[in-house]
């Protein structure tokens, strides 16, 4: 797992225990190297991810010494304190494993929406392995799984608890009104918050409308930070596509209203085919929208730690918690629109998370998500849902609240026909052609008679044909199973493209003429489609 850590190796032995770590040195670099200890190192542990909150923690543990400023360091402190009951009061995105080695039991904790990723196996001669990636298991464990989001695993009692148990997970249907300035402040703090580190770092910029609410924020707050000190007050962007791709125009225009210091990266469908292979290899699925989403980030995030960049602020979870997809067009009312956000929360750490965090950490680059903030998500969930509902006549589109928080006219956060853009999945959003390449990529190599035995080869989620593999059933746009239900044509249309998304993306796929709602998927590039104005500037193109 070097290549999620490549600044420092470290190995703690106690008996038949050992804790091993990969550093990526983003918080003192200079004296943060793992495994961390307590005063008098009985406690050990090993952290992946950032605690936001450490300096406050650092205050209310009047008495403990740290050795380190690593933000990490609480973690062995408030376990001396606590017990195992301290996992919710870290704000941040982490996995760890601590050792007490005066009983030589452990506890294992996972973020509460598994940002980070996190694996557990057992091996038959009573091991257990914990691991940020499968690789580090396949080899000596005969059985293992994902270590779920939201638990701690302890060796005393064998197994797993819940420690993240938020309102919104019950799936209760809220009911506070709709306050747009509480929810910008929310964000606002989420975003800020997120500006701790001691080394480069930039943000990620599609042009849509997360990724440049994300970009607007930081630029706004950048001035005045330990970080803006360190390495200076104008915000990096960064932006991946093939030429001409609808991400590309919209990040560019966005880069100038914001003044910053814009990187565009371009790549055709020929270097993403030839990049597929090391793709799966690191992010570790074989979910369709996955990997078609990671693979422009995976050449990008190679660009960008090349640039000497070490963390990027993303956009990540956003249409999850407000329904942003363009299926929830869909959605027949307020209480199914609610029970398909937290339906999608819950998975985000097999699709975004998974991709935002393994597709990164291939290159050593750490990626930081606002939007998946706790405290953030508390606000936006407990929301009426009616008011997240999309209605066109009344010019609501998705993610309306977001964009109506965040409609400033006196201090404008970005321009109205960004702020205002359609949702675009970063898949899409990179070009059309790069979907429309790999599904005849498929159909050329793919063959129907490889097909025949496949539900023999793979028994589990068993593929239809060569496009339509999708951990967790069928989806259309980036559903849930369960929200196919909503439009009796989409079951007629089983592809995760926003494309897919018959009547509401400006681009869907066409019906075939007299058909009965089949859906022409062959590979073909909507060129007649109006997209944003190309703004031109001083960017730094880079091609792979």
């Amino acid at each position: 797992l070097k290549h999620r850590g490549p600044d420092w190796s470290g190995l703690y032995q106690h008996g038949d225990n050992y804790l091993s770590h990969q550093r990526l040195a983003v918080i003192d670099p200079a004296s943060g190297d793992q495994p961390l200890h307590n005063e008098d190192e009985t406690i050990v542990v090993t952290v992946n991810g950032e605690i936001y909150n450490h300096m406050d923690l650092r205050k209310n543990l009047t008495g403990h010494k740290f050795k380190t400023g690593s933000d990490c360091d609480v973690i062995a402190h408030l376990y001396e304190e606590h017990g195992e009951n301290f996992v919710d009061m870290l704000d941040g995105m982490f996995s760890f494993v601590l050792l007490d080695t005066r009983d030589n039991s452990y506890i294992a904790a996972r973020d509460a929406i598994g940002i980070t990723s996190l694996y557990i196996g057992w091996g038959l001669d009573g091991s257990v392995w914990i691991s940020s990636e499968l690789k580090g298991l396949n080899d000596d464990c005969e059985h293992f799984e994902v270590f779920p989001p939201g638990h701690l695993y302890s060796s005393k009692s064998g197994g797993f608890k819940r420690w993240y148990n938020p309102p919104w997970f019950s799936e209760t249907i809220p009911s506070t009104p709709y306050d747009p300035l509480v929810l910008r402040r929310a964000f606002e703090n989420a975003v800020i918050k997120r500006l701790m580190t001691d080394v480069p770092f930039g943000v990620l910029l599609s042009g849509g409308l997360d990724s440049s609410l994300v970009a607007s924020i930081t630029a706004r707050h950048l001035a005045g930070t330990k970080a803006a000190k360190q390495w200076g007050a104008q915000l990096h962007s960064f932006c991946v596509g093939l030429e001409g791709s609808p991400d590309l125009k919209a990040a560019r225009e966005v880069a100038d209203y914001l003044g910053t210091v814009h990187h565009e990266f371009h790549f055709t469908v020929q270097d993403g085919i030839d990049a597929i292979e090391d793709v799966i290899y690191h992010i570790e699925t074989y979910d369709v929208t996955t990997i078609r989403a990671s693979t422009p980030m995976f050449l990008m995030s190679r660009k960008i730690k090349s640039l000497g960049v070490k963390m990027v602020i993303s956009g990540e979870g956003s249409d999850e918690i407000f329904g942003g997809y363009l299926y929830f067009h869909k959605a027949p009312n307020k209480e199914e629109f609610h029970k398909e956000t937290c339906r999608k929360i819950k998975a985000l750490h097999q699709y975004d998370c998974l991709r935002a965090n393994k597709s990164t950490s291939a290159w050593g680059l750490e990626a930081r998500v606002p939007f998946l903030d706790k405290e953030f998500i508390n606000v936006a969930m407990s929301i009426d849902p009616e008011a997240k509902m999309i209605n066109m006549d009344q010019k609501r589109i998705e993610k309306w609240i977001l964009r109506r928080a965040f409609d400033d006219e006196e201090q404008p956060y970005l321009p109205k026909h960004i702020l205002y853009r359609q949702k675009e999945q970063f898949s899409d959003g990179v070009g059309y052609s790069w979907i429309d390449g790999l599904k005849s990529h498929a159909e050329e190599h793919v063959t129907n008679k490889m097909m025949l035995n496949a539900e023999r080869i793979f028994p589990h989620n068993t593929p239809n044909s060569a496009k339509l593999t999708v951990p967790g059933g069928a989806s259309v746009a980036c559903s849930t199973a369960k929200a196919i239900e909503w439009d009796a044509t989409w079951s007629n249309n089983l592809d995760p493209s926003g494309r897919a998304a018959l009547g509401v993306h400006n681009a869907a796929y066409k019906k075939n003429p007299g058909s009965t709602g089949s859906v022409n998927l062959a590979p073909s590039i909507v060129d007649n489609v109006p997209r944003m104005m190309d703004i031109t500037g001083s960017e730094l193109f880079i091609r792979s």
